[in-house]
């Protein structure tokens, strides 16, 4: 697979793998610059992005194609887009769902309710209706490595 930053004429291919994950595309044109797209032989198996909002950011829309999982390849997509909001000093990342709570635990996000999520990132459509009221709310602390970098040898 090769990952790479999502552009406009991946939107549909975004928007069909959503649909077949029976996930949300609310949102995903607006937000399209902050996708990425994991492209393999067959076209787009893998996507995901993040809305920004202020030091806050929303974590979303990450989907494998059925057939190209267990091969690590939404891992990836998530650190890829979590180190996307370390360059932008993001402070904390929230995402919200239905049916994958263990996995993004074990990707470091923790359940919290919903009152705990930064109130700039109630603004998100997810967070306005498009997500159900069911959904599981879990939240991510980034922590910024204040230490100034180490010399290298010469």
């Amino acid at each position: 697979m090769h990952l790479r930053s999502a552009v406009a004429t991946d939107l549909a291919a975004i928007e069909a793998l959503l649909k077949a994950n029976e996930l949300p595309t609310a949102g995903v044109a607006e937000h399209l610059s902050h996708f990425v797209v994991g492209v393999g032989p067959s076209g787009t198996i893998a996507c995901g992005g993040v809305e920004y909002y202020a030091e806050f950011a929303l974590m979303r829309s990450i989907v494998v194609a059925r057939d190209a999982r267990g091969r690590g390849l939404g891992e990836t997509i998530i650190a890829h887009l979590l180190a996307a909001c370390r360059t932008r000093a993001v402070r904390s990342v929230a995402l919200l769902t239905t049916t994958a709570e263990h996995y993004f635990a074990d990707q470091g996000f923790a359940p919290v309710a919903r009152n705990e999520v930064p109130p700039p990132l109630l603004a998100s459509s997810q967070f306005r209706g498009v997500c159900p009221a069911s959904a599981i709310t879990m939240l991510k602390v980034l922590t910024v490595d204040a230490r100034p970098p180490r010399p290298t040898p010469s």
